[in-house]
């Protein structure tokens, strides 16, 4: 299964999403990030949490999604809503779409505050990409069904 996770600037809830579902899933699970509009950086906090949570951060870039067009994705994954509305790109083809409005935890000024929120996030991710991990051990025509059963699409 290869999964692209998309959130418009790929600096935060996808770098993290792709990062914890490479090391929680199984080799059948292959994980990206991109953006519409990416900002070229990696989010500090999110390198940060990701390392202070036990992920390897190694290799995490914020790129756009025109770069990884010849990944072909089996589910396209976006995980904020002004990326969820945009007009996915043709090449995604007949790729499952799930939508999971995560909360941006980089917004938060508060230091405190944005580091109880990034814990959160890798919260809520790493419970998912140990569902996904199960998904991807199904036939690929009840994929769709099992995402929906998820409750995250």
């Amino acid at each position: 299964m290869k999964i692209l996770f998309i959130c418009t600037h790929n600096r935060c809830r996808s770098i993290l999403s792709e990062a914890i579902t490479n090391q929680l899933t199984d080799s059948h699970v292959v994980a990206r990030s991109a953006g519409s509009q990416p900002v070229d950086e990696v989010h500090p906090l999110s390198i940060k949490y990701l390392e202070q949570s036990g992920f390897d951060t190694l290799g995490l870039t914020s790129k756009s999604w025109h770069q990884l067009e010849s990944f072909a994705p089996d589910v396209v994954v976006t995980v904020c809503d002004s990326a969820a509305s945009e007009s996915c790109p043709v090449w995604f083809g007949q790729a499952i779409k799930v939508h999971w409005g995560l909360e941006d935890p980089s917004k938060i000024d508060d230091a405190k505050e944005a580091e109880r929120a990034f814990l959160h996030t890798i919260e809520i991710i790493s419970e998912r990409a140990k569902q996904i991990n199960q998904i991807a051990l199904l036939p690929k025509e009840q994929w769709q069904q099992a995402f929906s059963n998820l409750g995250v699409n």
